[in-house]
Parts: C-alpha cells; structure tokens; sequence
C-alpha cells in the first residue's frame, strides 16, 4: 500500500466538488459531536412532535464512527439552492398564489445531492486505485440518515448555526443543502473559520407565523409550519390554522428575514429550477389535482412527502385563509369526501369563508 499526501488529495476533493457544483467542502474527524446533549433536550422537551424517528437511534447521530463502522473522517458539502426569480416575497404576499417552501420546487434535494457525492466519492476512489491505496470505503448522506449534519459541518467550517437553528454562512445565508460522505481516509480536519455572528439580531425569531421559537436555537416542531405541512399527518389545532396563510408546504419567513440571505448567491443547478410553475401556481389550481395529477406531477420531488391527504389539508387551510368566492365555495364543496381528516379541514374553510 502507497503513501497518500492527504494533505494532497484534500485539495484534489475540494476542485473535484466545484466542479461538480458543490460550493464549499469542509473536512471533519469523527469525534462525537457536542450537540448530542443539545438533541437530548429538545427530544426530552417533546419539540420533536410525532417524528419518532428523531428519538430513534440514539448516539449514532452524534457518533458518526458507530453509524459506519470505520469512519475516521467527514467531508462535509454545501450546494446551494436559492433562485431569485421564484420571488417568494411576492408569492407570500398574494392571497391566492400557493406558497412552498424554495427548496421543494425542483427536484427533490436527496436524488441530486446523492449522485453528486456517488460521483466525488468515485473520483476519490479511482484517484486512491492510481496512487497504489487499495481499502477505501465510504458511505454518502444528505439528510437521510441519523447523523448531526449541521453540527459537523458547523465543525468543518461550513457556517455557525444561527437561532433560527439552521446553519448560516457569511457568503451564502442558509439557503443550501448539505451532503456528507464518512470515510476511513484520515483526511486532514478543516479550522473551524467562522463564528457565530448573529449577535443581537432576532429577526427570524420575530418573523415566525406561529411563534415557533421559544428562545435563541430553540424551536418546538410542534408549532412549525414546515413540520405541521410536511411532517405532521393528523389534524391541524385551529388556533394555527389561520397563521398559516398560504404556506402550503413547509415555510420560509425565518430564512427571508435573516440579514445574512442577502448574500445568498444565485443557484446554478438546473434541476433546482421549478417545475409544473409551482413557484407561481394559484391555491385554486393546485387544490384541484387528483391523486394522480398529485403522484404525477411530484414524481421525482420532495412534495411527496406531505402525501396527497396532507396536501389536500394543507391547501385547504390555505383556501380558508384567503378571499372568499362563489367559484372557491364551489370547489371547496366538490372535494367534500375524500378522508375524514381533508373534510375536516375543508369544512372549516367552508365556515370561514361563508
């Protein structure tokens, strides 16, 4: 087995990843993460809501070693997002646009990222088969297994996380993605480079529809319009439901306010560009898909998440929150036994609007 530079080939990594389109990269040893304490207490507070998945699996999230066996470095990647042309600040402001949260408006985030971290952890792979390494392993994630993603990357040098508990950066805000590959090569660690810099400001936490935030890096899910739209599958308390506005899925008021998103740069990935006109459909057009428009039209998407009950819902809150019409009472009616829980909520908006 060869000698490997790694000091070498962590500069050969962060050229092979612009290339690819990531826009920064930050190595990281697998020490466990002092945030393990942070996710005790809000687990132990309930903030999580009905995602169990968030109490499951324990130390691993914090240990990456444990997740992968083997594991002595992190190479933590952002790859932005943020289109301005999308103009959420108008489409919030309509009371009959739909409003979804910027990052679900292409394709979903996961199939993009995974093949773009598939694709450098290959060019490290045949680069190592060159130099004579043979034993490289490594495993890819983006948001998709129990690891502090954010607390890593916080440690790589990738950004500070802020009190809208999203990792900010100084050139880029918070509207990106993060991806991980763990790795056994004994990458050398980056310098953590920023520091937090909110300093005094609370613009997200005044923001947030539905007072979400119960203190600087504290947010209870169970209040959170991303969660309530996307994560949560019952109903809706009604004191929320009018808070919601037009935020059909998920939301972004805390990310729009934060003074450091106007340094945002402009995405260059064509498959985050919007699709089926989402950034700009109406509340009526959208209520009115079926279920296989719905499965059609979010194929590919991160929509699918919420489901087609959940969108239904989601929508007719939506309609309940906006101008009343005899074209919308109409529709609002024809959807009328679909599930118990869609007649709920549509009844609800029948009543508002009458």
């Amino acid at each position: 087995m060869s000698d490997v530079d790694w000091q070498l080939l962590a500069k050969h990594i962060r050229n092979w990843s612009k290339q690819l389109g990531f826009a920064e990269v930050g190595f990281v040893n697998s020490e466990k993460s002092e945030h393990q304490s942070y996710l005790n207490e809000w687990l132990a507070k309930g903030y999580h809501g009905d995602m169990a998945y968030m109490a499951k699996h324990g130390h691993l999230r914090s240990e990456p070693a444990s997740l992968h066996p083997g594991t002595r470095s992190i190479i933590c990647l952002r790859l932005d997002y943020f289109q301005r042309s999308t103009e959420p600040d108008r489409v919030l402001a309509s009371d009959s646009k739909a409003y979804l949260s910027r990052y679900a408006l292409g394709r979903d985030y996961h199939k993009v990222i995974r093949g773009k971290l598939k694709q450098l952890s290959r060019k490290i792979s045949d680069h190592l088969v060159e130099q004579g390494y043979e034993g490289f392993d490594a495993r890819v994630f983006t948001d998709s297994a129990p690891l502090l993603e954010k607390a890593f990357a916080e440690r790589a040098g990738l950004g500070w996380i802020g009190k809208n508990t999203l990792l900010l950066n100084e050139h880029a805000g918070s509207w990106f993605f993060l991806g991980e590959i763990l790795t056994n090569l004994p990458l050398p660690p980056s310098e953590k480079t920023k520091t937090n810099r909110c300093g005094s400001c609370s613009a997200c936490m005044e923001a947030c529809p539905t007072k979400a935030f119960t203190g600087p890096y504290q947010l209870d899910a169970r209040k959170c319009i991303s969660y309530l739209t996307i994560e949560h599958k019952g109903s809706i308390d009604e004191p929320l439901r009018e808070l919601m506005g037009n935020r059909i899925f998920g939301c972004d008021d805390c990310q729009l306010v934060c003074p450091w998103t106007r340094y945002s740069p402009e995405s260059s990935e064509p498959d985050f560009s919007p699709r089926h006109n989402l950034d700009s459909s109406t509340l009526l057009d959208l209520f009115q898909w079926t279920e296989d428009e719905f499965l059609t039209k979010t194929e590919g998407s991160a929509i699918r998440r919420a489901g087609y009950l959940g969108w239904v819902r989601n929508i007719a809150i939506a309609l309940g929150n906006g101008p009343s019409s005899e074209r919308i009472l109409r529709v609002l009616e024809s959807r009328l036994g679909l599930s118990a829980l869609t007649d709920e909520h549509i009844k609800w908006a029948l009543t508002r609007l009458s």
